[in-house]
């Protein structure tokens, strides 16, 4: 099975990974912000727990200590933590690393860690916080493609379902989905309309 999926979805909770897992989802992320080193390894455990038994793969971002005190398999890094972060001990504990990326220089910052797979945003402007990078659009993720060669590339930023053949066709192996679960008036639904696409996609 590819890393990451398809369809990539991005939560704020240990409850929103066990809702997707249940509903088969292969690749999610936890982006849980602002927690203490204790709090963000306990949150690490009960999320690493329940997908236990499924085929869900728990993506952690920012918190690389934990993930490895944890026992985590994946990690997510925006550059900011990837500067503060030691990826000697990351990969010396195995874990699969992806680095966010808005520019040329964040790229060859991100390629020089010899990424897992570099994710590129906002495609589209996002509602979800204030960005200092303008929208990237369609034509940069070919770009961001055609650079990175074979490592995967992963589109995040206002993508909604309906946007998805037009993200894989320029390029895309995987995208990163937030709002459009998590805000959805029927996220299961959604998330099933999803999962459709990427077999089919």
């Amino acid at each position: 099975m590819p890393y990451p999926d398809r369809f990539y979805p991005v939560v704020d909770s240990v409850a929103w990974v066990a809702r997707l897992a249940l509903l088969g989802v292969g690749t999610i992320q936890l982006r849980a912000k602002n927690l203490s080193e204790a709090d963000a390894l306990q949150t690490v455990k009960d999320a690493l727990d329940v997908i236990h038994g499924t085929n869900a793969k728990l993506v952690v971002n920012d918190y690389w200590r934990a993930a490895i005190e944890a026992g985590a398999q994946h990690l997510h890094l925006g550059q900011e933590d990837l500067a503060d972060a030691d990826v000697g001990a990351i990969r010396g504990a195995g874990l699969t690393l992806g680095i966010s990326t808005h520019d040329d220089a964040e790229l060859e910052t991100a390629l020089a860690a010899q990424p897992d797979y570099i994710a590129l945003g906002p495609i589209f402007p996002t509602t979800l916080k204030s960005m200092r990078f303008a929208p990237q659009g369609i034509a940069k993720i070919t770009e961001w493609k055609k650079r990175i060669g074979d490592i995967p590339l992963v589109a995040i930023g206002g993508i909604k379902l309906e946007h998805a053949p037009e993200i894989f066709a320029a390029g895309a192996d995987s995208i990163a989905v937030v709002s459009d679960v998590t805000q959805n008036a029927d996220p299961d639904k959604r998330v099933r309309a999803w999962l459709g696409l990427k077999e089919t996609a």
